[in-house]
């Protein structure tokens, strides 16, 4: 069941219904959804906030770093620069440099000296890892703040022949401003990136936690979303019956050129239930690591005594005299561009209208 069929009901008079990007979300909520219909705007929106009560105990947490081929560069691990034919003709002497041909094309290989001689004499610099810091900021978050043990469970997936996983190990938050992440050491960088497996390894090795929370990063394209896709339907249809523990993961997308299609089509996955398993982000929009919890709000857990909505005509929408939960659902009108929430003294004006990347 989609998320708005579940909220909203089935309708005949859906026009247009969409998620709100994180860049258009004031940093105070959560998730915005809008489903546009003929005669009125119906909202649904979280308030921001880590789990709380019985909601925040029995976390087991993890975080997966996708370690496909494509991700080289991002674990800073790609070579950059270019050698004048001088020093290609010195390397060439000393034996340093070395020809080779493939399918009629003839290749240049660097033997370790070169590459160290280069690299020592400013001639090639490696890329700039920008996994690593990322990493060490989930990882320490969810150790410290979440898991029952204090320990984040860490692994590189997408790895060989982009099925395998290599283990990195169940690291605490004080470790984390030492910890290296410069990609796998045991396995190669992956040929391609299927996500299914680094899901099933934690899914699988976490059977008794009553509540999982999985971050996998990624900057490619998923090979076996169909896979994917499925398997979660699986496990929706498991959490919903009783027979698995609630389960939540979360795709943060790294990378100027990632396609945020794919991470779109898992959060809005339909499951047929009410359990919503993905979530995304892209990190270059994150404004606080809270955002990890959008999704995982108590509608009945009451975040303040009172407050009050309007809409963007200033008419009064509507009054929560008893409480507002975490989770609210209105009605606006048809032509509403925006709403403001009135709590604690202060109007929290939000949009409704999406942005163009």
């Amino acid at each position: 069941m989609s998320i708005f069929n579940h909220y909203f009901g089935n309708s005949p008079h859906l026009a247009q219904d969409y998620t709100l990007a994180a860049r258009d979300t004031v940093k105070e909520l959560g998730k915005v959804y809008v489903r546009k219909r003929v005669d009125k705007l119906q909202v649904q929106f979280t308030i921001l906030m880590a789990p709380q009560g019985a909601a925040a105990e029995g976390w087991q947490t993890g975080v997966a770093l996708d370690a496909s081929s494509s991700m080289t560069s991002a674990y800073g691990r790609e070579l950059k620069g270019e050698l004048a034919a001088k020093v290609i003709k010195q390397y060439e002497q000393r034996g340093w440099i070395k020809h080779e041909e493939e399918d009629g094309q003839r290749f240049r290989i660097f033997e370790k000296v070169a590459v160290e001689d280069a690299l020592a004499k400013g001639y090639f610099n490696y890329s700039d890892n920008v996994v690593e810091p990322i990493a060490r900021k989930f990882i320490a978050y969810l150790a410290r703040e979440l898991d029952i043990a204090g320990r984040t469970t860490v692994i590189y997936w997408a790895c060989g022949d982009g099925s395998q996983y290599e283990e990195i190990g169940d690291i605490q938050a004080e470790d984390c401003d030492s910890l290296a992440i410069t990609g796998p050491k045991t396995i190669r960088f992956g040929v391609n990136t299927q996500l299914t497996p680094a899901m099933k390894y934690y899914v699988n090795r976490f059977t008794q936690a009553q509540r999982g929370m999985y971050i996998f990063i990624t900057d490619g394209y998923i090979n076996d979303l169909e896979t994917v896709k499925h398997y979660t339907t699986q496990l929706a249809k498991a959490i919903a019956t009783g027979k698995r523990y609630l389960i939540k993961c979360i795709l943060i997308g790294i990378g100027s050129e990632i396609d945020e299609n794919q991470l779109i089509e898992l959060d809005d996955l339909d499951t047929g239930t009410d359990i919503d398993i993905w979530d995304h982000k892209m990190a270059m929009d994150m404004r606080d690591l809270m955002e990890i919890f959008a999704e995982l709000v108590d509608e009945n857990q009451i975040v303040a005594p009172t407050a009050l909505i309007y809409g963007s005509d200033g008419q009064l929408v509507k009054r929560f005299a008893d409480g507002l939960p975490a989770k609210v659902v209105l009605d606006l009108p048809a032509n509403t561009q925006w709403f403001e929430l009135e709590v604690f003294g202060q109007r929290i004006r939000q949009s409704l209208l999406p942005t163009i990347a």
